[in-house]
């Protein structure tokens, strides 16, 4: 997300099943027989009204969404590393700008030799493009979504960094590095910036501004050659529409989109040839694309649906190769239900689009759950209090009937959600202990628990705290005498599934007593209203869906659950956590002693909303199985 940003990532892939529906039409024309042939490709993209609406790769957590990076930028602009293919989270070599790089001096130095790449406008992609990006981060590290204080995070950990040839650039750190943890979730956010970029006006020379051949070492906060950085970035911003100085001030930057000397210098397979915010956008292929799997196609259109229902017409219909099949169009359950590792069995597919389509279940590398705010000061004063105590989240938990609504809201497309760990695939992150639930579906253990920790249970009404304070048989620390276990959950009404969900969630609590006061918000409403408070505030437990690890791909706490971390919704921090949050940073051993920790202690409530079901043109190959990432590439589409 960086839960910083990861939030906001994810969960708008999460969130697609009412509402207008922004999706990918991509027109493919070949040769049949001497005939053309046309096809169209339809991809879910999003959430009602989060259409693209950014297009600097630089952005602040607003515009830091799928829909901005995964759906728009990547097809221009492309990373230093992707990631993600077919069922698969690992680096993708192919797709990358450079080789894998290379750790040396204790794995303090990184040296990284860039693929031959170009620019649209001929230049060759350098290693001074990378070091132009790290100078932006530089002088701004919260300008980009992807920081977090603290940490071994880029750029601050860095001591220097060195272009020693146009293909080769040199990292020093100021501490060892994971090279695991540092590949996967600080390489992976950097997008090299070409020269023409470098400018602080559309009349001025490429490359005058000096912001990217300046050293690292002075391009700070407090360096000589901060401003020229400055300068650039809020350039650049203001041309993409936000101006940094002054963020509430509205820029209409859309209509120069397609026309921009700017933005229209790429090294990706696509250019945007037009861009309506409200409509969508059409991109063709960038005839200077120097890149392997090069578009065999005309062009690439976005455009969107008022509802998933005409979606599904369309797909029923047969004038769409790829959709997103709403769960209330699912006609039969899975062969078999997912377990941890393992997606679930495809059943027979919805008898409208079996002729012409296969049902392709995907894998997200994501985990679904709502953080519990433990600076709350709901409940009369107890919630936070009452939230920070294990015996109430395990009670909790046992509460959360995963099973049932597998079946019978997703019809057994989906697979148990038992930790911080995303486990739809099997991947070497996953340890052997997240793969059975610690906290099975059990009332009776939710009762025993708040029991024996000196509630008088009120199964269908509302437990009371009987003994205050700490000790056996007492409610916890900062717990009253008289408190009662009443809280306020607000779920987002995307997607529809977390009415049903919440409703039965709610049903199961009140069985032990708990009482669920359930309300709903928009997705940006209950998002925005869970934000971190470490001196308190109202707000008791949000639920907006899920957080998808993409681009900071290796699962480490740090983007979710690090005590200074802008996405630790729940201001959740132990020392014991912190310290093995800091440890994945530094030793891949030690994300397991993490994951199995964190998963015994619940910072928030896992829950499940099921796996995302495709629609894919029986002809149309290289599309499915899904990337993980949520990252299309359909330059990599073909027909048979």
């Amino acid at each position: 997300m960086r839960q910083r940003f990861r939030i906001v990532r994810w969960l708008a892939t999460a969130v697609a099943t009412l509402g207008m529906v922004s999706l990918a039409t991509v027109t493919l024309t070949t040769s049949t027989a001497g005939a053309a042939v046309t096809k169209t490709i339809v991809t879910d993209q999003g959430q009602t009204g989060t259409a693209p609406n950014y297009i600097f790769p630089f952005m602040a957590l607003a515009n830091f969404g799928v829909d901005n990076i995964d759906y728009f930028q990547y097809y221009m602009y492309r990373p230093l590393y992707m990631f993600g293919g077919h069922n698969k989270i690992t680096m993708n070599s192919e797709l990358s700008l450079a080789n894998p790089p290379k750790f040396s001096n204790s794995d303090k130095t990184i040296t990284i030799n860039l693929k031959t790449y170009k620019w649209s406008n001929t230049e060759q992609v350098t290693a001074t493009d990378i070091l132009f990006w790290m100078n932006i981060w530089h002088q701004k590290p919260t300008g980009f979504a992807a920081w977090f204080s603290g940490g071994l995070s880029l750029p601050t950990s860095v001591k220097s960094i060195k272009v020693t040839s146009p293909t080769t650039i040199t990292f020093t750190m100021t501490k060892p590095m994971n090279p695991h943890w540092f590949l996967y979730n600080e390489l992976s956010t950097i997008t090299p910036l070409p020269k023409a970029w470098t400018v602080t006006s559309l009349t001025a020379t490429p490359g005058s501004a000096g912001c990217a051949t300046a050293a690292f070492t002075t391009t700070g906060a407090n360096g000589p050659n901060a401003a020229k950085c400055k300068a650039v970035y809020s350039f650049l911003s203001e041309q993409s529409g936000f101006n940094p100085t002054t963020p509430k001030q509205t820029i209409n930057a859309f209509p120069t989109y397609v026309s921009s000397k700017i933005w229209s210098v790429v090294d990706g397979p696509w250019k945007l040839s037009s861009f309506t915010p409200t409509v969508g956008f059409t991109m063709v292929p960038n005839p200077k694309y120097s890149g392997p799997n090069k578009p065999t196609y005309k062009q690439y259109v976005d455009k969107a649906y008022t509802s998933t229902s005409s979606e599904y017409n369309a797909l029923a219909s047969g004038t769409l190769d790829i959709g997103h099949l709403p769960v209330t169009e699912v006609t039969a359950p899975a062969k078999k239900v997912g377990t941890p590792g393992h997606l679930p069995v495809p059943g027979p597919n919805n008898p409208r689009l079996t002729g012409t389509y296969i049902l392709a279940p995907s894998a997200t590398w994501q985990i679904t759950y709502f953080p519990y705010n433990f600076k709350s000061t709901g409940d009369t004063g107890n919630a936070g209090p009452i939230f920070s105590q294990l015996y109430f989240r395990q009670a909790m938990q046992h509460l959360v009937n995963q099973t049932l609504f597998i079946k019978s809201i997703n019809h057994d497309y989906g697979t148990p959600n038992y930790g911080v760990i995303p486990d739809e695939l099997k991947t070497p992150f996953l340890s052997k202990t997240a793969l059975k639930n610690p906290y099975p579906y059990s009332v009776t253990a939710a009762k025993s628990l708040l029991k024996a920790h000196g509630w008088k249970i009120s199964a269908g009404g509302t437990d009371t705290c009987q003994k205050a304070g700490t000790g056996a048989g007492a409610c916890g620390q900062g717990i009253k005498k008289g408190a009662k276990l009443n809280f306020t959950l607000v779920y987002s009404t995307q997607p529809a599934t977390l009415k049903t969900i919440n409703t039965s969630l709610k049903a199961s609590m009140s069985e032990a007593g708990i009482h669920i006061n359930l309300t709903s918000g928009t997705f940006n409403s209950v998002i925005g209203a869970a934000v971190p408070c470490p001196h308190g505030c109202k707000w008791e437990m949000n639920d907006w869906g899920a957080w998808l690890f993409s681009p900071d791909i290796y699962p480490a706490g740090t983007e979710l659950l690090a005590a200074t971390a802008g996405s630790n919704s729940g201001s959740w921090k132990t020392k014991t956590s912190t310290a093995l949050i800091i440890k994945t940073e530094t030793g891949t051993t030690n994300l397991y002693k993490y994951e199995n920790w964190e998963m015994k202690h619940l910072p928030y409530v896992m829950e499940n909303t099921g796996v995302r079901l495709y629609e894919v043109h029986k002809g149309l190959k290289g599309v499915a199985p899904m990337n993980p990432l949520d990252t299309l590439t359909p330059a990599t589409f073909h027909w048979s």
